[in-house]
């Protein structure tokens, strides 16, 4: 069933639990990560970003029209979401196409013109009924450059959810986006720092980096939304390679997505029972 990500996001957070959220690439992706949700009746988020809609050529609405029929048939709570969007308005249209949820990423921008854009954004999903997160403090890893040292101030944080109105906030506490090892070390103190002083849920972002110890400890000190993807790229990528090595006649491209999909299927399974047992 398609729902919104304020509602789901308050009741994990109350409850203690995580929220995976996963990413979109291929069509086949939404239907694997939802497959998984229904067996370990969790809720998930199916992400689209900025960056998936450019490897479409631009076009948004083939891969989210795709992802929002499959989110509408799942037996479990799933969130359409506008993942890293940069621009303003490929937000409108995904709130216009009927996602429920949005990131607006201006954390690229000067903090005044962050917040302001940002507070555009939000009234414009408020009239739609659309989740807004945003991110404060940029997280390392983007466009290839990895910085771990990146911090959220808990103070900056409060005001900037005064400031704008977001349902979550993605802060910087030691994670990277794009890591393909898991040894991130977060810093866990700070977790629970914002999580005290902001009033909406918290989003880790870069969660491939680290490992199934550090995003229980992470939840349990106060993170709700967990955002995986290079972790589950790497999962698909090694099954391919490791079917077609071992058929190396096989052309049919069904023959090879299949097995790498079932290990997707498998492991986002694992991570939401993980996610929920913090």
């Amino acid at each position: 069933m398609l729902t919104d990500l304020h509602s789901v996001a308050q009741s994990c957070a109350a409850d203690g639990t995580g929220l995976g959220a996963f990413n979109v690439i291929h069509l086949e992706n939404a239907r694997t990560f939802t497959r998984a949700a229904e067996e370990s009746e969790r809720p998930v988020v199916l992400q689209i970003s900025q960056n998936a809609v450019k490897y479409h050529d631009g076009m948004l609405e083939p891969i989210a029209l795709g992802t929002l029929s499959v989110a509408k048939a799942a037996d479990v709570p799933v969130i359409v979401h506008l993942d890293h969007a940069e621009d303003e308005e490929l937000c409108r249209r995904a709130i216009d196409l009927g996602f429920t949820s949005v990131m607006y990423d201006g954390s690229h921008l000067p903090d005044d013109a962050n917040r302001e854009a940002t507070a555009r954004i939000v009234e414009y999903a408020r009239a739609a009924g659309v989740s807004v997160e945003a991110e404060l403090g940029e997280v390392g890893g983007k466009n290839g450059v990895h910085d771990p040292s990146a911090r959220t101030d808990p103070g900056d944080a409060a005001q900037f959810v005064a400031d704008t109105g977001v349902d979550l906030l993605a802060v910087a506490v030691g994670s990277s986006h794009a890591m393909t090892t898991r040894g991130a070390e977060l810093d866990f103190d700070l977790i629970a720092a914002l999580r005290d002083a902001v009033p909406v849920p918290l989003v880790l972002h870069g969660s491939s980096g680290v490992s199934d110890d550090g995003m229980q400890a992470a939840i349990r000190a106060g993170m709700t939304k967990i955002n995986v993807s290079t972790h589950l790229n790497k999962v698909f990528t090694g099954t391919v390679r490791e079917y077609l090595a071992e058929h190396p006649d096989v052309v049919d491209s069904r023959r090879w997505f299949a097995p790498a999909t079932a290990a997707q299927e498998a492991e986002v399974a694992r991570l939401l029972r993980l996610y929920a047992e913090a």
